[in-house]
């Protein structure tokens, strides 16, 4: 195993997403020494809506930099299209969101990671932290030193050696499911079809063939007892079958299991998490990127000081704690009140499309609800 030459880093962000993206480029342009890790080869497939919400397209300029063409090109997206049951409810997206292909996305704050100055390694699979300062990170290959830590590393990290537990009350073993199709005369809008245990959303990427067909993004969350596959989630919705019959896919499908939702936790062990390391959004908000990005800014701005040599590192992971509840916690709670409304028995959520129909105002108020 190789060690560490050249001494220590201010911080190492272990996960190479949007969340541990967002605090190296941030923390590098603070003046620190930082160090990415990722697990696997970079980028890659994974599931993910891709949508991108308005709130957090100005830091997403931000973090990119003069690496902006992806966000350029991106479609926006100006509407969402409910589908329960045989109804469907158009509600407006203000300000627009955009659609970004996620290996695309990946590939670019990657890369605006390294023109910032981070050493970011992809193909290390952290094993360990120590528990002293300076924290020695250790995978299979190399040790590292770092006066601090920010967890990026998913849901399942084996980072959470302790921590918060606690889930949602759903029962069953829940997957992500996503692939990219090509559709033609795809409408400019995220659709959102809702079924018994289970949703997917499609929508454009800006992107399309030859045959000036539209590429779309179709991920769905469902649980297990009821799809086990993308064309079984594809099925579950009368209108989202009759659509699909003509997509031809054009990606590998890739898919995640289990998904479990549980209460935020910004902080465990004395390592800052971010992103779903911190706690999981469901994603039919559209908020995961965002709430991504965003947490990793948080992270970084709050570690600054510490960088700076002006407080402690359990100062700096206090104020951490404080802001990410104070800011992205809300949104949490927003979206699981709001799922389990949608969960509600069948004759009431026709009831409920009725009176969103009747009440546009209430029904972009639950939209911005599961917006800060």
């Amino acid at each position: 195993m190789e060690s560490l030459r050249g001494g220590t880093y201010d911080l190492a962000v272990i996960g190479g997403g949007p969340a541990g993206a967002s605090a190296a480029i941030l923390a590098a342009r603070y003046g620190a020494r930082v160090l990415l890790l990722e697990k696997g080869n970079y980028p890659r497939q994974k599931v993910c809506g891709e949508f991108v919400s308005a709130e957090s397209l100005h830091l997403l300029s931000s973090l990119l930099g003069n690496v902006s063409e992806v966000l350029e090109k991106a479609p926006r997206l100006s509407r969402a299209r409910l589908f329960i049951q045989d109804k469907s409810l158009a509600v407006p997206v203000e300000p627009a969101a955009a659609s970004i292909p996620r290996v695309d996305l990946d590939a670019a704050l990657w890369k605006s990671a390294l023109n910032a100055g981070v050493d970011a390694r992809d193909n290390q699979t952290v094993q360990r932290i120590s528990e002293i300062t300076p924290l020695v990170i250790s995978t299979d290959t190399h040790v590292f030193k770092a006066r601090s830590v920010i967890n990026a590393s998913g849901r399942w990290s084996n980072l959470r050696r302790t921590g918060n537990r606690n889930t949602s009350p759903d029962t069953g073993k829940w997957l992500g499911v996503k692939a990219h199709f090509c559709e033609a005369q795809a409408p400019n809008s995220v659709d959102l079809y809702f079924f018994k245990h289970g949703y997917c959303g499609v929508q454009p990427t800006g992107l399309s063939d030859e045959t000036g067909a539209t590429e779309i993004n179709a991920c769905a969350m469902v649980r297990a007892d009821v799809a086990t596959s993308l064309p079984e989630a594809l099925g579950c919705h009368p209108e989202l079958r009759k659509r699909s019959q003509s997509w031809r896919q054009i990606t590998k499908t890739v898919t995640t299991s289990p998904l479990m939702f549980r209460t935020p936790e910004p902080i465990c062990n004395g390592i800052l998490q971010v992103g779903d390391a911190a706690g999981f959004v469901d994603p039919f908000v559209g908020d995961g990127i965002s709430l991504a990005l965003r947490s990793g800014a948080l992270a970084a701005e709050s570690l600054r000081p510490l960088i700076e040599g002006r407080v402690t590192l359990l100062d700096a992971g206090r104020s951490y704690a404080e802001s990410y509840c104070r800011d992205l916690l809300p949104v949490f709670r927003a979206s699981s009140g709001i799922r389990r409304l949608l969960e509600v028995p069948e004759p009431f959520r026709t009831g409920l499309i009725f009176v969103l129909h009747a009440v546009p105002p209430l029904a972009r108020y639950l939209v911005r609800r599961t917006r800060q």
